[in-house]
């Protein structure tokens, strides 16, 4: 018989007899590690303990062999007897241990969420595509309801906020309670745990400062448009957004191939055929829709930049935050700017509804409908792919356009719909090429 004597007088482990041709003095080896070297104690826990080694050690070597203890003997955890270049890390090997040792599958002490979290901070790429693949596709059925939430989230609120710019024509005042609406909006969600709060730090808010300045400038801007023309001839140049995102993304570094360059072209030859004939064309509409695609642009490409290190972040809670501070933006300026004006337009608005109710409910509308759809647009990102997303974004903006047109009766003249049209096709091209060279991106990562 082979025995393992321990430190204490009366443990020993005895084994049946073996091919050792040495015994297994742990007294003299494990428990005195001054009379070996490190190299020494590792081959002998290795011997001794093949179970323990594999647990503990941090790196295998790939030219080591299992011991012969294990293939001797064989052991009840199922030790292979492969060279040990194929055995990977224990982490990584967690679900194998799970099934032989009889754990349930939930191992790890983490929430579920932080395990794929985990292995993408490991190994980014890595973690990119085996999120891409196990992100399950949506079905027709997801497909028409998500899009349907978005678009209808989306006719209402244009049609209330134009039916208030149209009785109480301040846009700052508006936008300021819209931007409230979504600020009380978010804090419910996580009051009532609906929404995990994100973790707060400084450093977070400083480097949303940027973005939430970007956003305040591009809304507000959307919200002046609105107030100066009609909804659809708003849209149409907001259409025009790809093109400030090429012209600031290049300024930036980023390239761009040719079919995107030639995708923008229709999308200006469109715009500028629809301000031309546009009945409603006014110099204050124009330049809203055009300033509000800069702050917009530029929110996107500062995000990319001062939002690297706040990846965990999910888009809904960035949101909820970027909202949040655009308040704190622009009520004040809009204080200063339009604040002396309220009370009295405020009495003209209710003297033009009649029912001060009516009033209210329009405002409280247009606030809540504002947010949803925004959030719906999050949301949406994370249940389809960005090109589905993005053609999904064009005909948003063609849905909305007829449906303005219907509600307020706005008159278009031929010239007037086919540049609506043509900058909406050259959107939906920006869209597809757009697409095609992110994939092409990733591809060559893999």
């Amino acid at each position: 018989m082979l025995t393992l004597n321990l430190s204490c007088p009366s443990s020993t482990v005895t084994f049946p007899q073996s091919r050792h041709q040495h015994p297994i003095n742990a007294s003299s080896s494990l428990l005195n590690p001054n009379l070996l070297n490190r190299v020494q104690i590792q081959r002998t826990l290795h011997t001794s303990f093949p179970l323990l080694h594999k647990l503990t050690s941090p790196k295998l070597e790939a030219s080591t062999k299992v011991s012969s203890f294990s293939r001797i003997y064989g052991h009840p955890i199922g030790i292979s007897s492969k060279p040990i270049s194929q055995v990977q890390d224990c982490g990584s090997k967690i679900s194998q241990l799970n099934k032989t040792c009889g754990f349930p599958s939930g191992f790890s002490s983490k929430p579920r969420f932080q395990i794929p979290k985990a292995a993408s901070e490991a190994n980014p790429e890595r973690g990119e595509s085996e999120a891409a693949v196990s992100k399950p596709k949506a079905t027709t059925a997801q497909l028409a309801l998500i899009f349907g939430l978005w678009y209808f989230q989306n006719i209402v609120f244009n049609i209330y906020n134009k039916k208030i710019l149209n009785i109480f024509p301040f846009p700052w005042l508006l936008a300021s309670f819209q931007l409230f609406a979504g600020s009380v909006w978010m804090l419910a969600l996580w009051s009532l745990k609906l929404q995990p709060c994100p973790k707060i730090s400084k450093p977070f808010i400083v480097a949303l400062l940027g973005p939430a300045l970007f956003h305040t400038i591009g809304h507000i801007s959307a919200c002046v448009s609105f107030s100066k023309v009609a909804v659809s001839f708003t849209h149409v140049i907001k259409s025009s957004e790809p093109v400030f995102s090429v012209v600031f993304s290049s300024f930036v570094g980023d390239s761009y191939p040719l079919q995107v360059w030639l995708s923008i072209l229709p999308i200006v030859l469109g715009c500028s055929l629809a301000a031309i004939t546009e009945v409603s064309f006014n110099f204050q509409g124009l330049w809203g829709a055009l300033i509000s695609n800069v702050g917009f642009v530029l929110r996107n490409i500062y995000s990319k930049r001062s939002l690297q290190n706040f990846k965990e972040v999910d888009g809904l809670n960035l949101y909820g935050w970027i909202t949040i501070l655009s308040l704190l933006y622009l009520f004040p300026v809009a204080i200063f700017v339009e604040g002396s004006q309220w009370v009295q337009g405020y009495h003209r608005a209710i003297a033009t509804v009649g029912k001060p109710s009516t009033f209210y409910i329009w405002v409280l509308l247009s606030g809540v409908f504002y947010h949803l759809y925004n959030q719906s647009s999050y949301q949406a990102l994370d249940e389809i792919s960005p090109l589905t997303f993005s053609v999904g974004n064009t005909m948003k903006r063609v849905v909305v356009i007829v449906s303005t047109v219907l509600v307020f009766r706005n008159p278009v003249r031929p010239l007037n719909a086919l540049g609506s049209a043509l900058a909406i096709f050259g959107t939906f091209l920006y869209s597809q090429a757009t697409a095609s060279k992110k994939q092409k991106g990733g591809e060559k990562k893999n």
